[in-house]
C-alpha cells in the first residue's frame, strides 16, 4: 500500500517541476490544447447523435408501453456518455501524446537532465518515434476497448455494476495512463511495450497510485491540459524509479533492435 502513495508523490512532483520550470510547462501546454479543441468536437456531436444512436440499437422497444421504453434507452444514452467518456479520459492522453511526440520527448529529456545521470537518447528519426508511438497506442486502445466493453456490459448488473464496477474501470483507467505517460521516456529507454508492460505490473500500485488520481483529474473539463506538461515530468520520474529498480534485480531491458513489429 505504501507505493499507492509513492505513486501519487510522483504526480505531485512532476507538477511542482513544471511550476519551476515556467518556460517548460508553456512549451508543454500546446499539444493538449489542441486535442482538446478535436475532443470538443467529437463530444459535441455525441451530444447531438447520442438520442438517435439508441433508438437505433433498440428497435425491439418501440412498442413498450411508458415508463419502460423512457427507461431503457435514458439509461443506454447515460451508459453511451459515460462509455464515451472513459474513452475520452484513454485515448486523450494517447492523442496528446501523438500530436505532442516531439514537445514531450524534449520536456522528458529535460526533466532527466535536471535528474542528473544518463540522459537517454532513442537515436530513431523522427518518424521512426511517431510510428511505433502511433502503433503502440492502438495496442493499448485495443486493450481499453476489450476493457471497455466488458465494463459496459457488467454496469447492468444490479448493485455491482453502480458500486464495483466503477471502481474497477477507473483503476483500468489509471493503468493504461500510467503506461501512456511513462511510455514517452521509457521508449527514449529502448524498452518496448511489452516490457513496459511487465514493469508497470512488476510495481501495480505504484502505477494505480500514480494514474488513477490522474484520470479523476482528468473527468474535470480543461483540467487535462493543464495537467499534461506535469503528468510527463512525473511520469519520467516514475519512469527512472521503475527502470533503477530493474537495473537493481539485473533484468536487462529489450533494446529496439528486437522491435521489428
Amino acid at each position: 500500500m505504501r507505493d499507492l502513495g509513492v505513486g501519487f508523490g510522483y504526480l505531485i512532483k512532476g507538477q511542482r517541476w513544471v511550476g519551476r520550470h515556467g518556460r517548460w510547462f508553456g512549451f508543454g501546454l500546446l499539444p493538449g490544447l489542441i486535442t482538446l479543441v478535436l475532443y470538443a468536437a467529437a463530444f459535441v456531436g455525441l451530444g447531438y447523435g447520442a438520442d438517435n444512436l439508441v433508438t437505433w440499437a433498440t428497435p425491439f422497444a418501440d412498442d413498450w408501453s411508458s415508463p419502460w421504453l423512457g427507461l431503457l434507452r435514458n439509461t443506454l444514452t447515460v451508459l453511451v456518455f459515460a462509455l464515451g467518456l472513459l474513452l475520452a479520459v484513454i485515448t486523450f492522453t494517447a492523442v496528446t501524446l501523438l500530436v505532442g511526440q516531439p514537445f514531450y520527448e524534449s520536456l522528458s529529456e529535460q526533466v532527466d537532465r535536471t535528474e542528473g545521470g544518463e540522459v537517454p537518447e532513442s537515436g530513431l528519426p523522427l518518424w521512426r518515434e511517431l510510428w511505433i508511438s502511433a502503433r503502440d497506442s492502438v495496442r493499448i486502445l485495443v486493450r481499453v476497448g476489450l476493457y471497455s466493453v466488458l465494463l459496459f456490459a457488467l454496469g447492468f448488473i444490479p448493485v455491482v455494476g453502480q458500486t464495483v464496477v466503477p471502481v474497477i474501470g477507473f483503476c483500468v483507467t489509471g493503468y493504461f495512463l500510467a503506461e501512456e505517460l511513462t511510455a514517452v521516456a521509457l521508449q527514449r529507454r529502448g524498452i518496448v511495450l511489452k516490457d513496459r508492460l511487465v514493469l508497470l505490473r512488476g510495481r501495480r500500485m505504484l502505477t494505480l497510485g500514480f494514474g488513477v488520481p490522474l484520470g479523476l483529474a482528468f473527468l474535470v473539463p480543461f483540467v487535462a491540459v493543464f495537467l499534461m506538461p506535469g503528468a510527463v515530468a512525473g511520469a519520467t520520474l516514475l519512469a527512472r524509479d521503475l527502470v533503477a529498480s530493474d537495473e537493481d534485480e539485473n533484468v536487462a531491458p529489450a533494446p529496439y533492435t528486437l522491435d521489428k513489429g
